[in-house]
């Protein structure tokens, strides 16, 4: 069983066939087909709100070309020291923000507080043309650690946001299973918190390759189509990422994978704590991060198991992630395949 990521995992029938389908016949480039057409309905009924939607293949994509028109060339985005954004996206932020510069925070299982931020924005002391001022807070929902905002932490990482004048960026490339372990509706920990933009991720949880950035101020949708196609991520067979979110949307498809990955993920923790581990953090979403000994690592991996270390944490600790497709049943038997 292969552990290592989700990404590992194949597309879910269901978008398998919506491409197939796509392949039927000729449509127009570049968003004018019928499918492309849909997506800003189909998202607005999502989150009870209106929205513009603008897809892209990658989650890298999702989260530097939607923060782009959140923060200035010369501004700052204010993140966990831990953000997928700051550890995991290269200098991608500044190469779509003209510059724009992270400004990382600390903070337990890699969330932001809320009294921590207001108390760091309110300290911060302009100083001109020469400092770097924040203008937007980027939070990654679920995080890096695995764990999930309540939709209190959101609610009020928004307040602190509305009050010192940021704007509010959140990461969603697991945003499925964040809502899934909340069992909320999606529109409490996004725009009635007060987020401006979420990159909405489909492609870890059944997905080809799609992500779209939902914007919750369609007035940022000009900046961020004409970012997107500076940066190379305008589709031509545009019809082919639009299907594939309007079948992962379709009859809660994203929050069923969702259900069954976290689902996973607690049974998992259940066999491997059987077998002497320790978890790390909470398990709240798909991905556990424990502690065990070298003995029990290699024990896991004779028996087939496919993780990964994770030294951020400590040298004895792993990342375990499950996906829409692992297989439940072989799971809870772990612990009896590993010793027998």
């Amino acid at each position: 069983m292969n552990f290592s990521s989700d990404n590992v995992s194949p597309i879910c029938p269901e978008i398998l066939a919506a491409i197939a389908a796509e392949s039927e016949s000729a449509a127009l480039p570049y968003g004018a087909d019928d499918q492309s057409q849909k997506l800003d309905a189909a998202f607005s009924d999502l989150f009870a709100t209106d929205v513009a939607v603008v897809p892209v293949a990658t989650g890298t994509a999702a989260n530097l070309v939607g923060l782009s028109g959140l923060v200035s060339p010369f501004g700052g985005v204010v993140c966990h020291h831990h953000a997928h954004i700051n550890m995991t996206e290269s200098t991608g932020v500044a190469f779509y923000g003209g510059g724009a510069k992270l400004l990382g925070l600390d903070g337990p299982s890699a969330k932001i507080e809320a009294d921590t931020l207001d108390a760091y924005l309110a300290a911060h002391s302009p100083n001109g043309m020469h400092s770097v001022d924040p203008e937007c807070v980027a939070v990654t929902q679920t995080t890096e650690f695995g764990t999930v905002y309540t939709v209190d932490e959101v609610q009020a990482i928004g307040d602190i946001c509305k009050k010192h004048g940021m704007r509010l960026f959140m990461d969603g490339a697991r945003f499925a299973n964040a809502v899934a372990a909340l069992a909320c509706h999606p529109a409490d920990i996004t725009w009635k918190a007060g987020v401006d933009v979420l990159s909405f991720g489909a492609t870890k949880n059944g997905a080809l390759a799609v992500d779209a950035i939902i914007l919750f101020d369609p007035q940022l949708r000009r900046h961020t189509e004409k970012s997107r196609k500076r940066g190379g991520h305008l589709f031509s067979k545009h019809r082919y990422l639009a299907a594939q979110l309007l079948a992962y949307v379709q009859d809660d498809l994203w929050l069923r994978n969702a259900r069954h990955a976290n689902q996973a993920a607690l049974a998992l923790m259940d066999s491997l704590q059987s077998l002497g581990a320790k978890a790390a953090f909470p398990p709240q979403g798909n991905e556990l991060f424990i502690h065990m000994n070298d003995a029990l690592a290699q024990k896991l991996r004779d028996g087939g198991l496919v993780f990964r270390p994770w030294a951020s944490i400590g040298p004895d600790a792993y990342r375990f992630v499950c996906a829409w497709n692992s297989p439940t049943d072989q799971i809870r038997d772990l612990a009896k395949t590993i010793t027998d």
